[in-house]
């Protein structure tokens, strides 16, 4: 019998809808939801019906980053990342959950973000004794360089509003849904080639990105996660106590 789908699609109107719904792991980037994610986002790119991608969730939790007890490769990162860059299809994000260090990459990579009051967002990284590598490749260039200090090395909880003011999404509202209506309404008015070419120019530098260190901060994130302090981080992580260096 075949597995229940960790990323489900349906259509709306010419919007493709992806949808996480991966609940016994808060939607965590396990090998297999990268590997789904991938697989829907090519066959939206591929079909002439579709004119964006609509990346959104079930549950309290749009993404809790790494599967900590199943996660794929920092490659298999990358290469998900890229994918949602370099779709010749616009990729909008509704976020009206909690958004921790990895998937906080999956919204550095789309094009338009709205998050709700009840969305939450930290990059825990640092906290387990790791730093959010591969997910600068799309996070740095977008984000206001002293909010982007301050999260990266705090770890601290912030709040939609605060993530929009930061760069990190595009929009916050209270009803992201809603709010992103326009922005749909917006995208099915405009030609394929036209958001083709017009998505281009706006990732030329993310890809030039890509290219340059990709392959780099993939080798740091893996030599990082195979350190004592990685392991003890992680170790405290799911024992739900401090870590050993907490003072």
């Amino acid at each position: 019998m075949p597995a229940t789908p960790l990323v489900r699609r349906t259509h709306e109107r010419g919007i493709s809808v992806l949808t996480l719904d991966s609940p016994h792991n808060r939607n965590a980037l396990s090998g297999r939801l990268v590997e789904e994610l991938l697989g829907q986002v090519a066959s939206a790119a591929r079909d002439p019906e579709i004119r964006a991608v609509l990346l959104t969730h079930t549950g309290s939790t749009f993404c809790a980053g790494a599967d900590l007890r199943e996660g794929g490769t920092p490659q298999d990162l990358v290469g998900l990342l890229r994918a949602l860059v370099e779709c010749v299809k616009p990729v909008v994000a509704c976020v009206t959950g909690h958004v921790r260090a990895g998937g906080l990459g999956l919204l550095g990579a789309c094009d338009i973000s709205a998050a709700g009051p009840g969305a939450t967002f930290a990059f825990t990284e640092a906290r387990i004794g790791v730093a959010p590598a591969v997910i600068s490749l799309p996070l740095l260039p977008r984000l206001a360089p002293r909010a982007a200090a301050r999260y990266y090395l705090t770890g601290e909880t912030f709040d939609a509003a605060e993530a929009a003011r930061t760069g990190l999404v595009t929009l916050a509202a209270d009803d992201p849904e809603a709010a992103l209506g326009p922005v749909l309404d917006g995208l099915r008015r405009s030609s394929p080639q036209g958001l083709a070419e017009s998505k281009r120019l706006l990732t030329a530098s993310l890809l030039h990105g890509f290219d340059q260190d990709g392959e780099a901060l993939a080798g740091l994130s893996a030599r990082l996660f195979s350190t004592p302090d990685a392991q003890e981080g992680i170790a405290a992580f799911l024992e739900r106590r401090d870590a050993a260096w907490v003072r």
